[in-house]
């Protein structure tokens, strides 16, 4: 099924989101955590892509395996990293002889050890690029999802500069939107303020994580750009030498956080699961409370 459709049915589209694991055991777990996750019947999953497609055949791999053993919905990432787009057709022609409908088009990070995004020879530079070979390609025959990012994507110029980047996504052909991770639901509200003012219509579905981890926390959000707000802050100090508390401290924030996004009206929430099913499924749960 299109993910697009779900999106016209009169509730919220949850998701979750998974990583290709390095190794035998990481899988084995994965299959784990994906089949405790399966029982609260989210909307679809989806599978990142390494850098440099360093993780492709597990992607294309993992993708299937969900759809086809498992039976949820999945769509997987692809990036415009080190692939030409004679490469990049190649692994949507794999995808889609695994029955996989739905990509998140994404321009992808540098890969370890490099600071900037370097263009592929006969490749694209701009994930609207990518959007728009692949709509122009496959027509209808597929549905696109494509990132956006309330706080600003970390090499905008300028807000103002990182919408307008958006807008060419969305006219390139992607049928809707996933945030970036944030964590405070006024920063979702005022970046969908500002992409209907300039005529994006699409659905924006915010990117939740549960935070698990104060280290790991501080991390992502100095690699991607995110915020962590001062109340939040406060109450994972308190607890940061404790893993128990800090989990339960992530639950409950992000409970708060579902909750006011999608009674604001977001239309459905997608959780980086970071491969984890606890807390994940303990924010589900609390929302269906």
């Amino acid at each position: 099924m299109y993910i697009r459709d779900y999106f016209t049915q009169d509730r919220p589209v949850f998701s979750f989101e998974f990583f290709p694991p390095k190794t035998e055991e990481g899988l084995k777990n994965l299959y784990g955590t994906i089949a405790e996750l399966a029982a609260l019947k989210p909307s679809f999953v989806s599978v990142t892509y390494g850098a440099g497609g360093s993780t492709r055949d597990l992607t294309v791999d993992l993708t299937s395996r969900i759809k086809r053993e498992i039976g949820i919905e999945a769509m997987a990432h692809l990036t415009c990293v080190g692939h030409s787009s004679a490469e990049i057709a190649s692994v949507v022609d794999r995808l889609r002889e695994a029955g996989i409908e739905n990509i998140l088009a994404l321009r992808g990070d540098p890969p370890k050890g490099e600071t900037q995004f370097v263009r592929p020879e006969d490749g694209f530079g701009y994930s609207q690029e990518l959007a728009g070979f692949l709509r122009s390609r496959y027509q209808d025959t597929l549905c696109l999802g494509g990132a956006c990012y309330p706080e600003g994507h970390v090499e905008a110029a300028c807000k103002d500069d990182d919408l307008r980047h958006l807008k060419a996504k969305v006219d390139a052909g992607v049928d809707f939107l996933v945030t970036q991770l944030f964590f405070d639901p006024q920063d979702y509200f005022r970046f969908v303020e500002r992409a209907r003012a300039i005529g994006i219509t699409l659905p924006i579905v915010p990117g939740i994580m549960p935070v698990t981890n104060v280290t790991q926390l501080e991390r992502f959000t100095t690699m991607c750009g995110a915020r962590i707000p001062d109340a939040l802050r406060e109450r994972l100090e308190r607890v940061r030498d404790d893993e128990q508390a800090v989990v339960s401290t992530g639950i409950e924030w992000a409970t708060e956080q579902c909750r006011a996004l999608l009674e604001g009206g977001a239309p459905g929430i997608h959780f980086y699961t970071l491969n984890r099913s606890l807390s994940t499924r303990m924010v589900y749960l609390n929302l269906q409370g």
